[in-house]
């Protein structure tokens, strides 16, 4: 059976603004005071693991580990099949050092070389990890199709060309609300809680 959290306060390990104000997003029905690392000045750990999963554990790990508190990490990206699988765990890094996803999105368009209707996943790990070096760990993958150019400004990383199955928008012209209820965030925190929030 997972461990459930029942303390007040709760480290997010990561320094991206996106995350963060997702993840807040859906933790606010728990009124737990959620902390970023990066506003506390937390190291960001090296990604060594080979998985989605894996990185989000070293990251909770660092995170719980340096603050002394429950950590949260999500490592999440883009799968695009006709790319076997990339940009993968590399979905950030494709980004480069300025983290510029217009960048890592034209990227994957040139990569794809004029390919139509691109089928894609996004997936989520979220770990969470206490001091003690416990953990529970879980998934999400959300199926769509790739367009080009991008559309929408709302959202992060590679919204604005991600078309999530049954929709005809991008997760980047989607109102917050919306994607909320279906990304591969939700998915794998709509687990989370399960295990390890719900009374």
């Amino acid at each position: 059976m997972a461990r459930r959290f029942t303390g007040n306060k709760l480290i997010l390990a990561t320094h991206n603004n996106g995350k963060v104000r997702e993840i807040k997003d859906l933790l606010a029905p728990f009124e737990i005071e959620v902390v970023s690392a990066g506003s506390l000045g937390l190291p960001e750990p090296e990604e060594t693991g080979t998985t989605f999963r894996a990185n989000a554990e070293l990251k909770a790990h660092a995170a719980a580990k340096a603050a002394q508190l429950p950590a949260l990490a999500d490592d999440s990206g883009l799968c695009v099949d006709a790319l076997n699988g990339a940009p993968g765990i590399y979905s950030a890094r494709w980004a480069g050092p300025n983290k510029d996803f217009n960048v890592a999105m034209k990227r994957v368009e040139q990569k794809l070389n004029g390919k139509k209707k691109v089928l894609a996943q996004f997936v989520c790990a979220l770990a969470l990890a206490w001091p003690d070096g416990s953990c529970e760990t879980f998934e999400g993958i959300l199926d769509g199709t790739l367009t080009f150019p991008p559309r929408g400004t709302r959202g992060f990383g590679y919204d604005p060309i991600f078309i999530p199955v049954g929709h005809s928008i991008t997760f980047g012209e989607m109102e917050p609300e919306e994607k909320h209820e279906m990304s591969h965030r939700a998915k794998a925190f709509n687990q989370l809680v399960a295990a390890c929030f719900a009374t």
